[in-house]
């Protein structure tokens, strides 16, 4: 009786020790991850990650490294996003401005329904690029948290500004300013 209380035991104790070693595993798997993860992050004076996108419109790709020496307004967004919807509006108001002198309004949606998209783009009458995210490569790509989210690009390539949330229309006009290669 002895030994089958001991052999328990032992076994119980293998158990819990490998229990043990995989959890200890698991944590610093955990730690790597995320600590690989945070440097990627993309913050304000670095060069903004190239990528290349479909135009909802068009079909047209575009990549942004194409468009170096001008300035980049890229918006992230969403049709379900209320703030989102808010911003719309400023820019496409300021957008044939500021395209005649030299910056491009990217907007990145992360929506997965084409049509719903294309009914927000009429509906909201826009004539700036709305880029196609399906997979949510690019928001990865830039590590892109809540929406909206917007970087202001500079024309040598490099991210001057990231704002999170949404833009009114004097800070979205200042931003752009900023950026423009003509200021």
């Amino acid at each position: 009786m002895k030994e089958k209380t001991l052999q328990k035991k032992k076994k119980r104790l293998v158990f819990r020790s490998l229990m043990l070693v995989f959890m200890v595993g698991l944590a610093a798997f955990a730690l790597i991850a995320n600590g690989k993860e945070e440097q990627t992050v993309v913050a304000k004076g670095e060069q903004a990650p190239d990528f290349q996108l479909k135009e909802f419109t068009t079909d047209k790709t575009i990549q942004l490294s194409d468009l170096k020496g001008k300035g980049i307004m890229l918006n992230f967004w969403a049709t379900y996003c209320g703030p989102c919807k808010d911003e719309m509006p400023y820019m496409e108001k300021l957008y044939p401005k500021y395209k005649e002198k030299g910056v491009e309004i990217l907007a990145v949606n992360l929506d997965s329904t084409e049509l719903v998209v294309e009914n927000f783009i009429h509906e909201y009458d826009l004539s700036f690029p709305i880029l196609q995210d399906k997979n949510g490569e690019v928001m990865d790509l830039y590590n892109i948290g809540p929406i909206p989210s917007t970087l202001f690009i500079n024309p040598e390539g490099d991210i001057e500004e990231q704002v999170i949330g949404p833009l009114t229309l004097d800070k979205l006009e200042g931003h752009l300013q900023s950026i423009s290669p003509e200021e």
